[in-house]
């Protein structure tokens, strides 16, 4: 009869959730951090609200490191994820990773960055030889009105990394636009994408004796050293320099302020990576090369695109915000939608704990009834002074006993392990921290705002952040690899908690 009854009970329970729709599960593999890449990411985890298809993405990022990038892949991918977006660091390495994902049956996204093979399902992003092309043209152009009065000007271009794509469809674009002019000189310094090696190979050339007309920058990250490299030297009026990536507060602020003369806006593609994702996931037809287009920026039209940009972005910062809070107000309405299941079950459970009090009672007596019998033997065996002497090596004194702890200590400690455990998940839902203690998200609740005074939700925003303020005052990690350890999705989203947290920003307190 009772197993019956637990038979009732879990079909009920069953059918309860099998009523949930599927949740596509989409992973993105950054190669690296900037400005750049968090535009990007702040476009995907606005997007994966925009389609009529349940979405969760999670992104990580392997901050130039391509031994860690396999390594977060191949963890990725054995996580039983539904798709994987990933931008390779380099070409050659990425391939093996990609193809263990293929055939693990997981479809691969490559955005920005080319990988070796033919094992991706589908790439999207801008052209980076036009990039480099339509910059290479305009330096053509300037550099032309140079040339005058027996004067031989010279090109330099700083590459990024040689061995990722990005940085040889740049290069060979810009060298395409320099064949063919023998009125001045071209110059090409290989590098590594980052600002303090631009820095020293524009000092270096500065040095030799021979002023660079124009400076070409296969990023604006990197053109800003070349820029303090030019300002050092004091030839900040002679010296013109080139970059791509076109974001506020990079490339289009610079050309605004005069220290950089054109940027090349890289399209970023946020939104149209996740619809990509979504038709390769639900079996639509969809391309599998697709082109983003880009456009060349200078102080002619600088300003409008500065301005539209940005009220873009903070559109989207504000759009995430507002998603977060609404998945909180419908984990609530979850809750109560469950409750209210619950109490239907509830009622089949009374029926079955009725039952099971009779089982108790029954057994009760038979319990007595032995333990009598024990009490008998126990006697005995004690009147016997030589068995009194063995019951004292295995029984151990009540006084050296540890002290108990109450039921909430065990519960809290229970609680702040599991948090700490799943701490760098930001997709962890309450549903989830319940199920490893052990309830039901309804007691969950009650039992942490009982003993804390605050939501479960709370509880996890504030010891995320206070552990967040650990890593910065203690640590030289960025501001948003602290943001993704500690489970914030985007920096954006993490340095406004903080600073409602704890009145400033996460870089002010690094600045104290």
């Amino acid at each position: 009869m009772i197993h019956k009854s637990l038979l009732l009970l879990s079909i009920v329970v069953l059918l309860t959730s099998c009523a949930e729709e599927k949740v596509y599960k989409i992973a993105v593999s950054q190669c690296s951090g900037g400005l750049w890449r968090e535009k990007i990411n702040n476009e995907m985890l606005a997007a994966q609200h925009l389609y009529d298809k349940d979405v969760k993405v999670t992104i990580v990022c392997a901050y130039d490191d391509t031994q860690q990038q396999i390594r977060q892949i191949d963890s990725l991918v054995e996580s039983g994820i539904d798709l994987l977006v990933v931008a390779p660091n380099e070409e050659s390495p990425l391939a093996a990773p990609i193809e263990r994902a293929k055939k693990k049956g997981v479809p691969v996204i490559c955005f920005d960055r080319h990988v070796d093979g033919d094992n991706y399902t589908a790439f999207i992003g801008g052209s980076n030889r036009e990039a480099g092309h339509a910059v290479g043209v305009n330096a053509v152009d300037v550099v032309k009105g140079l040339a005058v009065g027996g004067y031989r000007p010279l090109v330099m271009e700083v590459t990024g990394l040689m061995s990722s794509s990005p940085c040889k469809f740049r290069h060979a674009g810009f060298a395409e636009a320099m064949k063919g002019h023998d009125e001045f000189d071209y110059i090409c310094c290989e590098s590594d994408w980052s600002s303090e090696n631009a820095y020293r190979a524009v000092k270096n050339q500065i040095s030799s004796g021979r002023l660079p007309d124009i400076v070409f920058c296969h990023n604006d990250g990197m053109a800003t050293g070349a820029y303090k490299a030019v300002v050092e030297s004091g030839t900040q009026e002679k010296v013109r320099i080139m970059g791509i990536d076109g974001l506020p507060g990079e490339g289009l602020d610079y050309v605004l302020f005069g220290h950089q003369l054109a940027s090349y806006v890289y399209p970023t593609g946020g939104s149209e990576i996740i619809k990509l994702a979504i038709d390769i996931l639900e079996g639509r037809p969809y391309k599998k090369i697709n082109k983003l287009e880009g456009i060349l920026v200078v102080r002619e039209n600088a300003w409008p695109i500065n301005a539209t940009t940005k009220v873009l972005m903070s559109q989207q910062t504000d759009l995430i915000t507002i998603q977060d809070k609404l998945e909180d107000s419908m984990v609530l309405y979850n809750t109560q939608h469950k409750v209210l299941i619950g109490s239907f079950v509830t009622i089949a459970v009374l029926i079955l704990a009725i039952i099971m009090i009779l089982f108790a009672l029954w057994l009760t007596k038979k319990n007595i009834r032995k333990r009598q019998n024990m009490n008998v033997e126990q006697t005995l065996f004690y009147t016997d002074a030589s068995n009194r002497r063995l019951h004292e090596i295995f029984i151990t004194p009540a006084e050296e006993m540890p002290a108990p702890k109450s039921q909430d200590m065990l519960f809290a400690e229970h609680l702040n392990e599991a948090i700490r455990k799943n701490m760098s998940n930001p997709n962890l839902k309450m549903d989830d921290l319940g199920e490893e203690m052990g309830l039901s998200r309804v007691q969950l609740y009650r039992k942490v705002k009982t003993i804390t005074g605050m939501t479960p939700v709370e509880l996890l925003r504030q010891m995320r952040l206070q552990q967040a303020y650990a890593l910065l005052t203690s640590t030289t990690k960025t501001v948003g690899e602290i943001a993704y350890e500690v489970g914030f999705g985007t920096p954006g989203y993490f340095s406004t908690c903080f600073k409602k947290q704890f009145g400033k920003y996460p870089t002010d307190l690094r600045a104290d």
